[in-house]
């Protein structure tokens, strides 16, 4: 799909990597420009292998990509990347607002060394004082936006979604302004620079819990697992001691769902004839379906519904949900051999499925396609290199 574009990522850590690895996954030409010291993901993780090799937080989102190591700040450096600019179609990065003009990444730079050059900025809050250079972590976006007092128990204190929504939604939407960028270029011959917030994005995420408010004036606030304006919708524990998620929503399915535990009186009973009713008596609906699952395991459970065709399935853990039959089916987990050991590692899928997607090569090694991308790309001899290796102004090969 983007076979012929070839994107500059030169964002770290966590969110930028990943729209990286989304463009590189729809088939883009992704190059990581690294420092020497290589990207922070390289040494921040607890998990990794035993052996020498990079952790998981690099892994997991630096797949289909290759690497060169630049020192942007060395002169030669920006001459280097400039090179690169001149051949490519996009650049990704996620600098403070203010560092882009330090390096010569600025809008006017880039566009002047390529002026079909899509420039897609990734940043925390907003690019103008007070809050151009706030630390912006996922934590904290979370706070600001609204999600975290919506996520939780009834009552309990705020909670963090479980993963880094913050960080990978904004990888997300900055992957889709990458590729409308370079869509743009192609028509108009103009490229441009398009900006991405973290806040922005989790703010955009809030779709009609945020539309419900201007309508209403009621704040949302946590309600746990449980549907705020759907009943049944919520999480109920098994025999097990495991949970069981139900969501019956409409007439029709009511009716299946309440023929297939046994409980065909809940249709007719009016505290729950109809979607309002439900909502109105959720508490004591609720306390009826607590005893009823609580008479099988969530597995019997859900192999019962399924069959029925009732919204139900198991609360999986992650080891239950990378395993599940489903996720092999939909090669949502692959292995590729570690480059230097062969051993087989386990990597997540791709989640575009086109008819020429190829799994993605391993994570590359710091710098390791240095010499290949400047000599390819940039036209630059063996000697010239060599020369920027002695001056540090680039390294090449490191650790897989």
């Amino acid at each position: 799909m983007l076979s012929s574009f070839i994107v500059l990522d030169l964002t770290w850590v966590l969110g930028g990597p990943f729209a990286g690895q989304l463009l590189a996954q729809l088939g883009a030409e992704v190059i990581k420009v690294e420092p020497l010291e290589g990207d922070l993901a390289r040494q921040v993780s607890r998990h990794a292998m035993e052996f020498e090799g990079d952790p998981g937080f690099f892994l997991s989102v630096n797949r289909g990509k290759k690497s060169i190591a630049l020192d942007l700040k060395h002169p030669r450096g920006r001459e280097v990347l400039y090179d690169l600019v001149r051949q490519s179609h996009a650049v990704l990065y996620g600098f403070a607002p203010d560092v882009p003009a330090r390096l010569g990444l600025d809008k006017d730079s880039l566009l002047a060394v390529n002026p079909r050059l899509c420039i897609a900025q990734l940043i925390g809050l907003h690019d103008q004082p007070p809050y151009a250079n706030a630390p912006a972590f996922d934590l904290i976006v979370q706070a600001l936006s609204g999600v975290m007092s919506i996520t939780g128990e009834n009552g309990g204190k705020p909670v963090r979604v479980g993963y880094q929504i913050a960080d990978l939604a904004g990888g997300l939407y900055l992957a889709l302004a990458c590729m409308g960028g370079m869509l743009k270029a192609l028509r108009d011959g103009r490229g441009e620079l398009v900006q991405v917030s973290l806040l922005d994005c989790q703010l955009a995420l809030l779709t009609w819990q945020a539309q419900n408010y201007f309508l209403s004036g009621e704040v949302p606030s946590a309600n746990g697992a449980r549907h705020p304006v759907i009943a049944p919708s919520d999480i109920y524990p098994c025999l097990d001691g495991r949970y069981i998620a139900v969501s019956p929503t409409g007439q029709q399915f009511w009716r299946t769902f309440c023929d297939a535990i046994g409980r065909e009186d809940l249709a007719a009973d009016p505290r729950f004839k109809e979607a309002k009713d439900r909502i109105d008596n959720v508490e004591a609906l609720t306390e009826i379906l607590n005893d009823v699952f609580a008479s099988r395991t969530s597995a019997q459970w859900s192999e019962h519904l399924f069959a029925s065709r009732v919204p139900a399935a198991p609360v999986n853990s992650v080891a239950d949900a990378v395993g599940q039959p489903l996720a092999r089916m939909r090669a949502m987990v692959e292995e590729l051999p570690h480059p230097r050991s062969g051993q087989a590692m386990k990597f997540l899928g791709n989640p575009f499925k086109y008819e020429a997607a190829r799994p993605l090569p391993y994570p590359p090694s710091l710098g390791g396609d240095t010499r290949d991308l400047l000599r390819r790309l940039c036209g630059y001899g063996d000697a010239a290199i060599d020369t920027l290796v002695q001056q540090r102004v680039i390294s090449e090969g490191g650790r897989a």
